[in-house]
């Protein structure tokens, strides 16, 4: 194979690993009954003016599995916290002691469960979407090496290689789903 075809190849099957690893960081964020500091990811707290994620003006630990502690660095900065939490929307109530913020991660129910289920499926969705988005151009890039001379068997087993990648992780993005759900719905 040549340097350009490989280039192609190995282009592609980087682009889709990118898509799989992102699914993997949207799971985390859907939460399956477990306490996690995934959760308050994208959480935007107000200090002195400039809105800072939350991890890094704190520390974010879970000490049993229906619990989420976070302690600030500064003292100060507990109240525009807690502010924070409560206007991300996450459904968390934060129970402040002047010391730490403790979160009490409630119990899913059936219809919480099945809704979070739906999201894992769309996030799934997008991230198959994505890679076909990719083999397409990948396929795309290749007909124009062939343009440009390659040999069109190079090119056939170029397309082949790219359509086995493709394959590999949409199942990759299946097992990921599959394990998502079963996470979620045990109760």
């Amino acid at each position: 194979m040549t340097e350009e075809s490989q280039f192609c190849l190995d282009e592609a099957k980087e682009g889709m690993e990118h898509a799989v690893l992102h699914l993997d960081r949207e799971f985390q964020k859907i939460r399956a009954g477990k306490a996690s500091p995934q959760m308050l990811e994208g959480v935007r707290v107000d200090y002195y003016g400039a809105l800072t994620p939350i991890e890094n003006i704190s520390n974010i630990s879970t000490p049993d599995p229906r619990q989420i502690a976070i302690q600030p660095w500064e003292k100060s900065m507990i109240s525009p916290i807690e502010k924070a939490i409560l206007a991300a929307n996450l459904g968390f109530n934060p129970q402040n002691n002047g010391e730490l913020i403790r979160i009490a991660v409630p119990p899913l129910t059936e219809e919480r469960r099945k809704e979070l289920v739906k999201r894992a499926k769309a996030e799934a969705e997008n991230a198959k979407v994505s890679i076909r988005n990719i083999r397409r151009t990948a396929m795309d890039a290749a007909k124009k090496l062939e343009k440009d001379g390659i040999p069109e068997d190079e090119i056939k087993v170029l397309e082949k290689e790219i359509q086995d990648a493709t394959n590999l992780h949409i199942e990759k993005v299946d097992k990921h789903l599959i394990t998502k759900e079963k996470d979620i719905m045990t109760v």
